[in-house]
């Protein structure tokens, strides 16, 4: 049987996990065996009576820095598959292409900073790569990596329900997604528009297709371009 999709996470705070993912389809998922949470306490390799894993930077300025031995020593007693990832505001931002290739694997280890940031030294030996959610700090990394394993373990097989769902959501095919309704069809003077009342598919379709369109062209001129130079299209 193939081993679980295995999100193993480094942390001084394991508390914290699975926190929002013990909830709705992750939660779901991880009871049902569909992927497996590791938590690694960083503090459990500190060598004083403390517990301490910072110290004070070279070269002064403000703030603590993790020390490379003792995130070195977690990463080592970290035993989950999947490349490391070092959660950093200085990092790639995480798109959907890179959610899509990480659930694919085997799993992930994620190293979760806190204070200044991690010693360069231990990244550069452990060759980590580095991933940010966006031009934003967090107080740590922990809530960037909840989010990262959420993304990834929706992509799991079985986890959502009507998989093809999935195939039309915001950045799956380089567009955000177009709008929804639901009842009641007329609220506070909004109405459904008319075209999702029809009942003819090709035109909803349609609709939605343009939709996408717009509101990426218009909200994301970024993805558009990208869009629009993977299909041989002007973007204007």
């Amino acid at each position: 049987m193939t081993a679980a999709w295995t999100a193993t996470v480094l942390t001084i705070f394991p508390e914290m996990f699975p926190g929002p993912l013990g909830h709705s389809l992750a939660g779901k998922a991880l009871r049902e065996g569909l992927w497996r949470l590791e938590t690694v306490d960083i503090r459990a390799f500190a060598r004083d009576k403390h517990r301490s894993v910072d110290d004070a930077p070279f070269g002064g300025g403000p703030g603590m820095v993790m020390r490379p031995d003792i995130v070195d020593a977690a990463v080592a007693g970290a035993q989950g598959p999947g490349p490391l990832i070092y959660l950093s505001p200085r990092g790639r931002p995480l798109d959907e292409a890179r959610v899509r290739a990480l659930a694919a694997g085997p799993g992930v280890r994620l190293l979760c900073g806190r204070f200044e940031g991690v010693d360069e030294r231990v990244i550069e030996a452990r060759a980590m790569e580095e991933i940010c959610l966006g031009d934003f700090v967090l107080s740590g990394g922990e809530p960037a990596a909840i989010v990262l394993i959420d993304a990834c373990v929706r992509l799991l097989p079985g986890v959502v329900g009507d998989a093809g769902a999935l195939a039309e959501e915001s950045f799956a095919r380089g567009l955000l997604e177009y709008p929804h309704y639901t009842r009641p069809q007329s609220w506070q003077g909004r109405t459904v528009p008319e075209v999702l009342l029809s009942g003819h598919h090709e035109e909803i379709r349609r609709w939605r297709e343009a939709q996408a369109e717009a509101a990426t062209r218009q909200r994301r001129p970024d993805l558009w371009e990208q869009y629009c130079a993977r299909h041989g299209r002007a973007g204007s």
